[in-house]
């Protein structure tokens, strides 16, 4: 009961925080917001169009760009004589025309002397000379050129672009014309569906492309008008009421590495009628917000407070885990003093045997009949006593506090070394080791008591898996390039595949309550990832389970192999 009164007040004190810490300052900013909404629209429609200027600016110049790298890109894949044929060039121009549209006007192909040498499209009758024309000698002076408007070639409305080329030391220029009314579609396509219009002028005002007709600036000049500065790079944005007495928006960017400017233009009245719809949506969303943070506070407390019982619940049970562990260390350092009490009289008990030996050396008892059966007994004994102490040996070598320090070992004597400690517990339990372990397998640099740690680990929780029913307990071990692969397999009940990416995990365990602990593999692994090796698991339902070690060879090549091998001659 005082447990549900808690977490009901707590669920309670979540929810008030939860509501009123945001509804406030939201009820208070939302006045402010409301109050401020016409400045803060007139900012957002600036950045709005600033970004179309932008925009605008940037497709111009690609569209200008893009035109000037296909006649580049003709006059590198061509050579002078081909585009001199006047044939060949109404071909290249049908092809432009054909996958461009009429973008591309006419063709002309011109000497460094301004001649006109070849010529493709509607103005064949003319052969003006280019030499003292502006474009002309900045195409020859920086190697290309995008004209102003007109263009000076008899006043045809062209945009002119020429690429300069040179054949045997001599220059020649390849001439196309960008049609107004092309280039008018393109500004305006730019603009299309944002509710306003926009025109090119250059540097001194005057008019290249677009829709200017509307605009009345009076007796100002229009760079004036538009507040555009001398020099100036940046985009600019003012408010102003024309000739008509309208007031609009003019935005001005500028292109063509600054020798344009694109000016977008919008009527005021349009650009801020939505300022009331705003306002409208504004209030019904701050409404909407305010029962969807009630609604949201509700479900997230409930979350909230299910996963703090959940919290509670995990945390009760790693106090549990952790005492059974401290229970099992316990056990484990008794354990090891009785294995150590034992080994004492153990070794008196083969020591008197040895005593008795020689005693039967002696005259009298040569002549007993029970002789043979005497000697026979105390080599039983002696053999008997041996294995006991290498039995306790090898549990206080277990036992006793983990040494990390890294040792040359081999391999097939710490397993099975191993597999002596647990082969009672097998026949008990009516499991079958097999080992299958390569006898040529290399020393390994690793800690002989944390990697025993691992193997025992592992090994007793194939035989817990097996415990019920009995089975075969694989245990293998192999080279694989510069990795030694230890396996150990059984063929009991199996880990279901949800627990496959939990079962490293501190503290879980699918062991009754009171049985494990849910360290063991964790341990194991942390123990692998500090030899810098891997352990993986595979395991199939009522099938059984295969963890796979891998430990690196350190070192590398046959030297180190053999290096290792002597050190371990040496040391027997």
């Amino acid at each position: 009961m005082a447990a549900d009164k808690h977490y009901k007040s707590l669920m309670k004190s979540m929810f008030l925080i939860g509501v009123v810490v945001p509804l406030i300052p939201m009820v208070l900013v939302s006045g402010i917001i409301l109050y401020q909404s016409r400045v803060s629209y007139k900012k957002e429609i600036r950045a709005h169009l600033e970004e179309v200027i932008q925009k605008s600016t940037e497709h111009i110049d690609r569209f200008l760009e893009d035109k000037l790298a296909d006649i580049s890109m003709m006059a590198d894949t061509f050579n002078f004589q081909q585009l001199t044929d006047e044939f060949f060039l109404v071909e290249m121009l049908n092809r432009l025309q054909k996958h461009y549209g009429h973008v591309f006007s006419d063709l002309e192909v011109i000497d460094d002397e301004g001649v006109r040498v070849a010529y493709a499209g509607p103005h064949k009758s003319e052969n003006p000379r280019h030499l003292k024309t502006d474009w002309y000698r900045e195409a020859m002076s920086t190697g290309y050129v995008i004209s102003h408007m007109p263009s000076g070639l008899a006043d045809i409305p062209f945009i002119i672009i020429a690429v300069r080329k040179n054949k045997m030391e001599k220059d020649w220029v390849l001439r196309t014309g960008i049609d107004r009314d092309v280039f008018s579609r393109v500004v305006k396509e730019t603009v299309t569906g944002r509710g306003g219009s926009a025109f090119i002028i250059d540097r001194d005002g005057q008019y290249q492309v677009g829709s200017i007709h509307h605009i009345d600036h009076g007796e100002r000049s229009l760079m004036d008008f538009l507040g555009i500065t001398e020099g100036a790079r940046d985009i600019f944005m003012v408010q102003r009421t024309d000739g008509s007495g309208h007031k609009n928006i003019y935005v001005t960017g500028f292109l063509k590495g600054g020798d344009w400017a694109l000016v977008y233009y919008q009527r005021a009245s349009e650009a801020f009628s939505g300022l009331i719809k705003t306002e409208m949506i504004a209030l019904t969303v701050i409404l909407i917000v305010g029962l969807l943070i009630v609604a949201n506070t509700l479900s997230l407390s409930k979350k909230m407070l299910r996963r703090i019982q959940q919290a509670d619940k995990e945390k009760q049970k790693r106090s549990e885990q952790m005492f059974q562990t401290g229970k099992l260390a316990s056990i484990g350092e008794l354990a090891a003093g009785i294995a150590h009490e034992i080994n004492n009289p153990v070794a008196i008990m083969v020591e008197e045997a040895g005593w008795i030996d020689d005693l039967l050396e002696e005259e009298e008892f040569q002549e007993s009949k029970n002789l043979g059966e005497f000697r026979r007994a105390l080599r039983q004994i002696r053999t008997q006593g041996e294995r006991c102490k290498e039995i306790t040996h090898k549990l206080l070598s277990f036992a006793r506090k983990t040494d990390s320090r890294i040792e040359t070992i081999r391999l097939n004597e710490l397993i099975e070394d191993m597999v002596t400690i647990s082969a009672k517990r097998a026949r008990f339990s009516g499991i079958i080791i097999n080992m299958e372990i390569k006898k040529d397998l290399p020393p390994i640099e690793v800690s002989p008591t944390e990697l025993q740690q691992v193997l025992l680990n592992l090994i007793n929780n194939a035989l817990d898996a097996m415990e019920k029913k009995g089975g075969i307990l694989s245990i293998s071990a192999r080279l694989e390039e510069d990795h030694v692969v230890i396996e150990v397999s059984d063929d009991g009940v199996g880990i279901p595949e949800d627990n496959i990416s939990q079962i490293f995990d501190p503290f879980f365990t699918t062991k009754p309550v009171g049985k494990g602990t849910g360290l063991g593999l964790s341990i194991c692994y942390g123990i692998i990832k500090k030899l810098g090796g891997e352990i993986s698991v595979r395991s199939v339902i009522d099938k059984g389970s295969t963890f796979c070690i891998r430990l690196p060879l350190k070192g590398s090549g046959k030297n180190n192999v053999e290096e290792a091998s002597r050190i371990l001659n040496s040391q027997q």
